[in-house]
């Protein structure tokens, strides 16, 4: 897997997911029926491919830091479309480069000359992919389909020209039960390869995309082999990772899960004593500085808002993060009952 963005991205992807450059007329396709393109959507295996993805955050994230792939402008993917993939991300004083060659995964940052090297364990190397990797726009709209569909109102709304590809507009709309910032999720499906080349959410108020990730140039065919092999400058400071599952003591937070589903739906954990020990006083200044102190049933602690999502961090250690208004995340904390 090429987890650039880490766990909050994979809770709250839906808020994090908008319209990228590259769209052009709208041209004239055959009429499909919605639930009939999910499910080509959802069957669609992404082709050998190479492509720029582009991307534009208004999401409002306070002192975003650079290393963060939504601090990215733009990048370059490469698939072989048999489980290998690259992401070149360009970011503010350096490039991010991440390889997955099916039983590794290589992650370089050229700024700080610093590399990682996970080691994946076998059942992950036995089926690796495109669709395992979350900043390419076919797995950010796959996952999206996923995560909401069952709670959505799901509409194609005419077509679009993305990276000069025919395209219909796939659009996903949240039912009036869910409780969520966000007002609608569009994704652009190609028409022949069935494959997601834009995802574009919005939230309620805004004409504009809060963010935006998808393809503005794209390549099927052959990719050269060596792009999917990497070996760190000798002068680089290289870090060797364990699986998650072989060294949860290293892992950020425990009991990580999810309260709620659908577009409300708020993940909840609590973060480790090994990060509270070493990091607690250098995170207590940033939440001071970027969140409002906040108490409830759930104790006292930091609410940080952006325009699509909102996270409660209390000060016993809990997080719950989503796409949802303070109250809802309030409530999780409360039912989670940790």
């Amino acid at each position: 897997m090429i987890a650039v963005s880490g766990t909050t991205l994979g809770a709250v992807g839906l808020g994090l997911l908008a319209v990228p450059a590259g769209a052009g007329e709208a041209p004239e396709l055959p009429d499909v029926e919605p639930q009939s393109l999910v499910e080509s959507v959802l069957r669609a295996e992404p082709p050998a491919l190479s492509g720029t993805i582009t991307v534009d955050n208004e999401l409002g994230i306070p002192q975003l830091g650079r290393s963060s792939a939504l601090a990215a402008d733009s990048g370059r993917v490469y698939y072989d479309g048999e489980g290998r993939a690259r992401l070149a991300l360009e970011l503010r004083g350096g490039e991010h480069t991440v390889v997955a060659d099916g039983t590794q995964v290589w992650s370089y940052d050229s700024g700080r000359n610093s590399a990682s090297r996970l080691h994946l364990p076998d059942a992950a190397a036995a089926s690796p992919g495109m669709h395992d990797t979350p900043t390419d726009p076919a797995t950010a709209a796959q996952k999206s389909l996923e995560f909401a569909r069952e709670t959505s109102t799901v509409t194609v709304d005419g077509t679009a020209t993305v990276a000069d590809r025919a395209a219909y507009e796939l659009v996903l709309t949240p039912k009036p039960t869910e409780k969520t910032l966000l007002r609608e999720t569009r994704i652009a499906v190609d028409a022949e390869t069935r494959m997601p080349l834009r995802v574009s959410v919005f939230t309620h108020g805004d004409t504009e995309p809060v963010f935006s990730l998808g393809f503005s140039e794209i390549d099927f065919g052959e990719q050269p082999a060596d792009l999917f092999t990497f070996t760190p400058p000798e002068s680089a400071e290289v870090t060797e990772i364990s699986p998650p599952h072989d060294d949860r003591a290293q892992a950020p937070v425990d009991d990580l899960r999810v309260v709620g589903d659908g577009w409300d739906s708020v993940m909840v954990a609590r973060m480790s004593d090994a990060v509270r020990k070493s990091d607690g006083e250098e995170a207590g200044e940033l939440l001071s500085n970027i969140g409002t102190r906040v108490n409830g049933d759930y104790g006292s602690g930091y609410l940080v808002k952006t325009r699509a999502a909102t996270a409660l961090l209390t000060d016993d250690g809990r997080i719950a993060v989503g796409a949802v208004p303070e109250q809802v995340l309030a409530d999780a904390l409360t039912r989670d009952g940790r």
